[in-house]
């Protein structure tokens, strides 16, 4: 199985940031071993013990996050030499997003059947994720609102998001000095 590269998707969607994200981590080994990392999984063996993954497709995809700057791999014994895969900031900070891709196999299941379920680590109640806009706390899931081109957008990007509204930038509350 040929493994996704950010640099075979197609030009035109280079730029566009679902794109890029798909490319470097909508490989379904990839989100699994993500997940096992923020269960607190560091080393190969219990990522392939847990995943049943062959040593072969691991290797590849730890080297991949690592590559991508996901995972840090750290010597953690010189004889014979073992590493462990720590994530990273920029691995941390997909956390959300494997959150809300677990909540939303949950909703469409009877409580009954759910296999893993997020709660609150202090009290055990079931978590419900949702995304919001930080400024306003307002659920992302509707019509409210949409994509549009930023400011780095080609004439296609453009031309795809004419008629949409345009970025509007907060205005700065301090004055510029020169």
């Amino acid at each position: 199985m040929a493994e996704p590269v950010i640099d075979k998707i197609r030009l035109e969607d280079q730029e566009c940031p679902l794109s890029s994200t798909i490319g470097l981590v909508g490989e379904w080994w990839t989100l699994l071993i993500l997940h096992d990392a923020f269960d607190g999984f560091t080393r190969f063996d219990q990522f392939q013990e847990n995943l049943g993954i062959s040593s072969s497709l691991l290797a590849s995809r730890l080297k991949r996050l690592v590559d991508r700057g996901l995972l840090e791999r750290r010597q953690y014994q010189e004889h014979p030499p073992r590493h462990e895969y720590l994530l990273t900031d920029l691995g941390r900070s997909l956390r959300p997003v494997i959150v809300v891709l677990a909540g939303w196999g949950n909703a469409r299941l009877a409580p009954g059947q759910r296999s893993m379920v997020l709660v609150d680590a202090q009290t055990g109640a079931e978590a419900e994720p949702v995304v919001v806009d930080r400024a306003t706390g307002r659920r992302l899931d509707g019509l409210d609102f949409v994509f549009t081109a930023g400011p780095a957008a080609s004439e296609p990007f453009r031309d795809r998001y004419q008629g949409r509204p345009t970025l509007r930038r907060p205005k700065r509350s301090t004055p510029r000095t020169k």
